[in-house]
């Protein structure tokens, strides 16, 4: 699509300095805001029309205009809710056509299909057949992308490591950049992007707007943004509770060696549209594969030990629906983006509670109805308790005919004395009607059968 705008060789349109006044933060529960409200340039307009986008989620009718105002913005929320064109619109309206080979943008994110996929949708979104995008990551050739940043680019999208390799290379230049997105935040530092990130934020220069999306904002994200960000706007669109309601959530409870029958019973009971089996290694994702695909041919597996290529192929089955089943880790779900996803299966537990939040927010996408189901052994009680504390909610039981297993170890954490998981008789009583546990385990809670 064409741009409109006049070539007038700068880099982006001045803005005025931001107000002091913070802006107010939108109501999560507001969706349905018109594009056609953000006063956006025409050609951005067309192509988001194009794209198939008529209004706003309730984090991009947040982002945006405050993004607009040339603020620097760190928006929490979780995924699923439509961070990506969050801050590629605010990009886009600002982009004029320019001279300049090197990058006006920079993005970075956690994984390669991350930067696959919002390369992706900057390509959608562009406001002109002249912007040009560069996605740059690990596991698949240099050549080609030496070859597409030499021709020169507007927006970079890409992994710390890989952005530092060129960097390092000469092959890619931040002097010109005046727009910085640390999109996943919160995941590239717990899986070491720290130094990298830091290494690229000192290259770009003062001048710019920054933004920071991510689902949480632990003390090590604070202290990123208080060294790089300039009196950013916080705006937080996470829910009261940290899983999406309309998500059907449930576990059952089976003995380890059980598993894999199981999981054969639940796909026949289910029937599920599209599945995303989650598995906490490597290796147990492909020996997963491997006992699968003789009964459900159409099962293939992600994770990082795969080439490039491989890993390209099988995430455009799945977004194409030819993939039904897919057993995944959690850092290579982190660039799965898929509207048809009905069912995802916790056949391990995650270590981390916090991506449980991820991993069941991959169906229910944008509003949607979804089943999560948790596989969890009698020694994970426990571990499944701590899940429900922190999600605020108690996960239903299910079963299935002949896999019964011992009744999980749980730690007490609900007050109401029907319920068989409860606070300790022992706790003084204080006359005041005692409340839901939300926030980190306690140790006061004791193991039970």
């Amino acid at each position: 699509m064409e741009s409109t705008v006049s070539p007038d060789h700068t880099l982006m349109t001045e803005l005025p300095t931001p107000a002091v006044t913070p802006l107010p933060t939108a109501n999560p529960a507001a969706n349905g805001l018109p594009y056609s409200e953000l006063r956006l340039i025409k050609p951005l307009l067309d192509a988001i029309h194009v794209a198939g986008y008529r209004n706003c989620t309730p984090v991009q009718g947040a982002v945006i205009p405050a993004a607009l105002k040339g603020q620097d913005v760190i928006g929490q929320a979780q995924t699923g809710t439509g961070k990506t064109a969050a801050f590629l619109v605010p990009f886009m309206n600002r982009w004029r056509p320019h001279s300049l080979k090197g990058p006006i943008g920079l993005v970075m994110l956690p994984t390669r299909e991350l930067a696959s996929q919002v390369a992706e949708e900057a390509e959608k979104l562009a406001p002109s057949s002249k912007f040009r995008t560069v996605a740059v990551y690990g596991g698949t050739g240099m050549q080609r992308q030496l070859n597409q940043l030499a021709r020169g680019c507007d927006l970079v999208v890409g992994t710390p490591g890989r952005i530092i390799d060129h960097l390092r290379r000469g092959s890619l230049t931040l002097d010109h950049v005046r727009y910085v997105v640390l999109d996943e935040a919160d995941r590239m530092l717990d899986i070491g992007f720290r130094p990298d990130i830091e290494r690229i934020l000192r290259r770009c220069p003062d001048k710019r707007q920054t933004m920071l999306m991510s689902a949480t904002v632990p003390d090590e994200i604070k202290r990123l943004v208080n060294r790089y960000m300039k009196d950013p706007l916080h705006l937080n669109l996470s829910p009261t509770n940290l899983t999406v309601d309309k998500i059907r959530q449930t576990y059952i409870t089976v003995d380890k060696e059980k598993k894999f029958d199981l999981l054969l019973k639940v796909i026949e009971r289910e029937q599920p549209r599209q599945c995303l089996i989650f598995v906490e290694r490597k290796r147990w994702a492909d020996d997963l594969l491997r006992r699968m695909k003789p009964h459900l041919p159409s099962t293939y597996a992600i994770h990082g030990d795969l080439a490039q290529n491989v890993r390209e192929k099988v995430m455009a089955g799945f977004k194409s629906g030819k993939v039904r089943f897919l057993i995944a880790t959690d850092v290579a779900s982190r660039g799965i983006d898929v509207n048809g996803i009905s069912h995802v299966i916790n056949y391990d537990l995650p270590a981390d509670i916090e991506n449980y939040v991820h991993r069941i927010g991959r169906t229910g996408r944008i509003g949607k109805d979804g089943v999560a189901i948790a596989f969890v052994t009698p020694e994970e009680g426990s571990h499944l308790t701590e899940i429900e504390i922190v999600i605020n909610r108690l996960i239903e039981a299910d079963s299935i005919d002949g896999f019964e297993a011992t009744t999980p170890k749980r730690r007490r954490h609900i007050d109401d004395p029907e319920d068989p998981i409860r606070l300790p008789a022992a706790e003084p009583e204080t006359g005041e009607p005692k409340k839901a546990v939300f926030g980190k385990f306690k140790k006061k809670y004791s193991s039970r059968l």
